[in-house]
């Protein structure tokens, strides 16, 4: 026997098997129970949401000898029939292959004749968009004034293509796209029906693909089960099988993109390459990491609204620290027009080096929207100390070459407890000549005494943390520091415990720190007169 795909094998045979359409559902029912019908309908929305499925459930329901509450019993001989696809009541017609003149007026000519059994002939024509001008005319009047026993139903993805003339004759319903939790629950139940094994997480990957249409996700989640067959269906299998990146790599990718490295730009993109990705639809879930970065920033309890999980919602909430709302609104502007010219574009992966060189260097767009990244690392090469030769100005003379002045400094005394108090005080203005991703991190990090003496900053679990375990970064704020205080000092990380105030963990830092001063005064005191 011949394998059934899944969206056919599951496709609804009653209304109440109709998923994410409950407004169209309910109102059909209702017509069909108070015997209201309408002569025409107008189905229009975006694919696989249910627009040809929902009206062969009403051609049923309108023919069934014995209805239960508006839905078809599905058990009667016409009802069998239909189903079968064998009714001459039911004419389902492709608008695509059939637009002509000629065609629209063997429909003319055929509902003409009452049905041979049922109460009514149901003519569903599917992307009526198609139809000629020529055959709209044709249809006019037999859809305005059609006899009593015939229904059309039209079904169109692009209603703004259907003349207004058909518009004013029918009863318009427009589908919703369905959302991720409705399709989850239903791959969950088909899955469960199956008796396949399958992550919450990859079931949740794929509904979110789908983009809304409950048929590409039973077709996506078709082709995974056929590439694993008979094995656990993970969500690393899924990503795999689409072609998809994990989510970590955006995370990488946007630290790299923020400090300007085109380099490692390319290098993630050669890695997605190798690994057999597909770059279309990794443009589309980047774009889509950024949108959610920027709900995060922008949004107070958009939980639902982003979709993920808790652990990946909190490290959303840290990485959206890293860049301002109007640096990833640009961003998402870049990929978004990227998107549109890859889809049918022969060289798919230069156009997505363009793209990512246009996000590292603002400075190549001229557009206003542009301008806030470029001025962002205009100031953080700035505030890191790169000095940039002006060009001269005279006419004739060749402008000379930026250089880099190598910095010399001299030897720094090492800072005693004092110093660190002064540290302590002044830290926001020390924490302003960081730069990103540093000054994020440490706009929530708590300074304080170390039992050493040391300047001990408390940073937050989690990327903060991790940040500062790398002796790069360490040594890059006590350089900071230094500059800024002028004194040499060393300074140690710890990491917050788990929600508890650090301030409740070390508390009253100028006493602590005054009465180190004092100490260290009484005892250079005795010594004086000691040796007096």
């Amino acid at each position: 026997m011949s394998y059934t795909a899944l969206y056919r094998k599951f496709r609804p045979t009653t209304f109440e098997d109709v998923k994410g359409q409950d407004h169209i559902v309910t109102t059909l029912k209702n017509q069909i129970k108070a015997e209201r019908t309408s002569h025409a309908y107008l189905f229009c929305g975006t694919r696989g949401t249910g627009k040809t499925t929902i009206a062969k459930i009403f051609a049923k329901a309108v023919n069934c000898e014995n209805p239960k509450e508006g839905s078809p019993c599905g058990e009667c001989e016409i009802c069998r029939s239909i189903a079968a696809g064998a009714s001459m009541n039911v004419i389902e017609i492709d608008a695509a292959s059939n637009n002509g003149v000629d065609s629209v007026r063997e429909i003319v000519d055929e509902v003409t004749y009452s049905p041979a059994e049922g109460k009514y002939k149901v003519y569903i024509i599917d992307e009526v968009h198609m139809l000629s001008i020529g055959a709209f005319n044709a249809l006019l009047k037999t859809l305005e004034e059609p006899p009593s026993y015939v229904i059309f139903i039209l079904a169109t993805t692009e209603v703004h293509k259907i003349p207004i003339t058909i518009l004013s004759r029918c009863q318009r319903y427009d589908f919703k796209r369905i959302t991720v939790e409705t399709i989850s629950d239903r791959l969950k139940e088909l899955m469960a029906k199956e008796q396949l094994v399958i992550e919450d997480k990859a079931i949740r990957y794929i509904a979110r693909t789908a983009d809304g249409s409950m048929r590409d996700a039973l077709s996506l989640l078709d082709q995974c089960i056929a590439f694993h067959f008979g094995q656990k269906l993970t969500y690393d299998k899924v990503l795999d099988v689409l072609g998809a990146v994990d989510t970590e790599v955006f995370s990488r990718l946007l630290r790299i993109v923020l400090e300007g490295d085109v380099t490692g730009a390319i290098s993630i993109l050669e890695e997605i390459i190798m690994q057999g990705r597909e770059l279309v639809q990794f443009i589309s879930d980047f774009t889509w990491y950024l949108r959610n970065l920027l709900l995060v920033k922008t949004a107070d309890g958009i939980e639902d609204v982003i979709d993920v999980s808790t652990e990946n919602l909190i490290r959303l909430k840290e990485e959206a620290q890293l860049a301002e709302n109007d640096i990833i609104m640009r961003y998402i502007r870049v990929l978004s027009e990227l998107s549109g010219q890859i889809r049918y574009a022969a060289q798919k992966r230069i156009l997505v080096e363009i793209g990512l060189i246009k996000l590292c260097r603002p400075g190549m767009e001229t557009d206003v929207n542009s301008l806030a990244d470029r001025i962002r690392q205009l100031e953080e090469r700035l505030e890191s100390g790169v000095l940039i030769q002006g060009q001269k100005a005279a006419q004739g003379i060749t402008a000379e070459r930026q250089t880099e002045i190598p910095e010399v400094q001299a030897q720094m005394p090492k800072a005693v407890p004092d110093d660190v108090r002064q540290a302590v005080e002044r830290w926001p203005a020390i924490v302003g000549e960081a730069s990103m991703p540093m000054k994020a991190y440490l706009k929530s990090a708590y300074p304080s005494l170390s039992g050493e003496g040391n300047l001990l900053v408390i940073v937050q679990e989690g990327l903060p943390s991790d940040y500062f375990k790398e002796v790069q970064h360490r040594e890059e704020l006590e350089r900071i520091v230094a500059d800024f205080t002028g004194k040499e000092m060393r300074i140690m990380f710890q990491s917050a415990e788990g929600n508890r105030d650090s301030r409740e963990l070390y508390p009253d830092l100028t006493r602590a720190v005054s009465e180190a001063i004092n100490m260290e005064v009484e005892e250079l005191e005795e010594e004086t007169e000691d040796y007096f």
